[in-house]
């Protein structure tokens, strides 16, 4: 007999809140009953008391709180607690819940194939070739319609995906009035425990054949494959920055690993740093994942809003478990919400799926990608064929796969792949910098390698930044560090364009020290009389040996504009250009007091970026 509190739930499936877990850290699956309250912020999720959790339902429209742009669809911040809990193994669950037939009819797209693949090559164009990003996840929903009760539907496709899925992190059914929520998730997003943080971003698909003859070339095609490799070195960048910005020593990054699910395996990092932030600031600070929104954070809000034609509901959001340890703390267990079934009161079925779109990004194949991510969800729903339950694939163990994961690892920066103590230059000791954010939090990646050396970094966003901050005559700051950003670089109509054209030139009029990063660097090259124009092909997420100075680094590169080699000067000060022959690009300056770079030296594709950032510094501040 299945224990006491699913029985009260079966019993009644419509006429409580509830909630079925099972966690792929956990041995048993665990069984929540009690009340739903919405929120306005995630500040006001309650905590959780001893033995009785806190569960919130955190919808994509949250990510207004941190300023960036989404449709508010009204999809609400809900959160049940708990007034008992139970649990069971996951073969008493499986075995006590409903097997009958769900009736879901009236399946299509939201976006057909055609108009999606436009969409598809129009941002790759418009947004990604313009410099607006390195990459943008465009979704797109499978919707159907449920004639059968919403919670028994539930219920019956959680047990579907208990025995048919693998390899998921968490696998669960909430219902609650008038969102219902069903799914078995590859990829947490974040969790706390300890004063630790783990994120765990997933990105590279490899879409299982249905011939196990194909099964083994297939796999090493997709290992080797340039564009999935560097998919997923563009997500661990993006979620290095969420790490730096909540951890006191940055995050280390370890891996890669695969991520073997029934349909799909994916490749994945894991990150880990110490934080002593409360949970909710580490939820808000996250929100949210690279891999389901694209890169930076702030500009693919913009893309997403721009692209997309409604709201994302729940789906890119995060489910997120607030628990009491042993001490009266609180722990966090945040997966992301894909692979999900999103039920609404009216009985629609939303299953919501979107590909990582970049540089080189094929229309037709990003198509099937939205679908072969959602097939999953749809066998459970009895929209696809069912794959043989059992049916097992040892793909890591196939010779040579994982030597060729771990070599990856070779190209990026030792920085990031180690732990990271303060390793501090003696001249450098105690030297104050003001790091100016231009709509992309590299800033805090960098601001971590400075606090590395010994500096002692304040990082501002640039509309917080005065010309009297830089160039006035109480300036405590011994460097000035202009950041990178979106966008391009000679746009003045852009206030934030034409902001760091004036800051950088007061800053520079006084002669003060002058690092520029990146889209800095290029607009510091416009100042120096150099002109900026658009690669052909953007080198979003690649890393190049470049030649700076005589010293060849291997550096990452997220830029769309360049600037060409001239006669750069400002006012008396010459300045030495380092060009990188292959696109006839400055890909740094130095000159009295300045420095600027156009690779991203605190990347996790700088194999020598902590080098390169240390002699930067050391150039500005001679």
């Amino acid at each position: 007999m299945p224990p006491h509190l699913l029985e009260q739930i079966l019993a009644d499936p419509s006429g409580q809140s509830w909630a079925i877990l099972w966690r792929a850290s956990e041995d048993e699956a665990e069984v929540l009953v009690g009340d739903v309250e919405d929120l306005d912020l995630l500040a006001q999720i309650p905590r959780p008391d001893a033995g009785a959790p806190v569960l919130a339902m955190v919808p994509f429209r949250q990510i207004a709180e941190r300023g960036f742009v989404a449709h508010d669809d009204g999809t609400p911040l809900r959160v049940l607690r708990p007034s008992h809990t139970q649990r069971l193994s996951v073969e008493e669950l499986v075995a006590s819940l409903p097997t009958g037939e769900v009736e879901v009819a009236a399946e299509r797209f939201s976006v057909e194939d055609a108009t999606y693949a436009r969409t598809v090559a129009q941002v790759i164009e418009e947004e990604i070739g313009e410099g607006e990003g390195a990459n943008f996840v465009i979704r797109r929903d499978v919707l159907a319609h449920c004639r059968s009760d919403q919670a028994v539907a539930a219920l019956t496709w959680l047990r579907r995906l208990l025995v048919d899925e693998r390899g998921a992190y968490w696998t669960f059914a909430v219902h609650t009035p008038g969102h219902t929520l069903v799914g078995a998730t590859p990829e947490r997003h974040v969790s706390v425990r300890d004063g630790r943080v783990w994120m765990n971003p997933i990105s590279g698909t490899f879409r299982h054949p249905v011939q196990d003859s194909e099964l083994e070339p297939e796999f090493r095609s997709f290992i080797k494959d340039t564009k999935e490799t560097e998919e997923l070195f563009m997500v661990v960048d993006e979620e290095m920055k969420m790490m730096a910005q909540i951890c006191s020593d940055g995050g280390r990054i370890t891996g890669p690993y695969l991520k073997q699910m029934a349909h799909l395996t994916h490749t994945e990092y894991l990150l880990d740093g110490r934080s002593h932030a409360d949970v909710r600031d580490v939820l808000r600070t996250t929100m949210f994942a690279p891999t389901v929104t694209g890169s930076p954070m702030e500009n693919a809000c913009s893309v997403i809003a721009e692209h997309e034609p409604d709201g994302r509901g729940y789906y890119s959001g995060v489910l997120a478990l607030l628990e009491q340890d042993e001490q009266g703390g609180e722990r966090l267990d945040a997966p992301i919400l894909i692979r999900t079934a999103h039920l609404t009161e009216d009985g629609t079925v939303r299953v919501s799926a979107g590909a990582t779109l970049v540089r080189h990004s094929d229309p037709a194949s990003e198509c099937e990608e939205t679908s072969a991510k959602a097939r999953g969800m749809l066998s459970a729903l009895g929209l696809r064929p069912r794959r043989e339950p059992g049916r097992a694939l040892d793909l890591e163990g196939l010779p040579g796969v994982a030597a060729d994961l771990a070599s990856r690892n070779e190209s990026l920066s030792p920085f990031w792949l180690s732990p990271q103590g303060s390793r501090p230059d003696p001249e450098l000791l105690g030297r104050r910098v003001l790091v100016v954010d231009a709509e992309d939090t590299w800033t805090q990646m960098l601001a971590h390698m400075l606090r590395h050396l010994g500096m002692v970094p304040e990082v501002r966003r640039w509309e917080q930044v005065t010309e009297a901050d830089v160039a006035g005559p109480a300036v405590g700051h011994d460097l000035v560090l202009f950041g990178p950003g979106p966008g391009d670089p000679t746009d003045l109509q852009d206030p934030r364009i034409a902001a760091l054209h004036s800051l950088l030139a007061a800053r520079l009029g006084t002669g003060a020290p002058v690092l520029a990063v990146c889209l800095s660097h290029q607009v510091l090259a416009t100042l120096a009389g150099l002109e900026v124009t658009k690669l052909p092909a953007p080198n979003q997420g690649v890393q190049l040996p470049v030649d700076l100075w005589g010293d060849v680094r291997r550096i990452g590169f997220y830029n769309t504009f360049v600037a060409r080699p001239g006669d750069p000067r400002i006012g008396d000060i010459e300045l030495e250009a380092a060009v990188h022959e292959p696109d006839d690009a400055v890909v740094g300056l130095r000159g009295t007091r300045v420095a600027s770079i156009q690779g991203h030296a605190e990347s996790v594709l700088s194999r020598d970026g902590l080098t390169t950032l240390h002699g930067l510094i050391r150039q500005a501040l001679a």
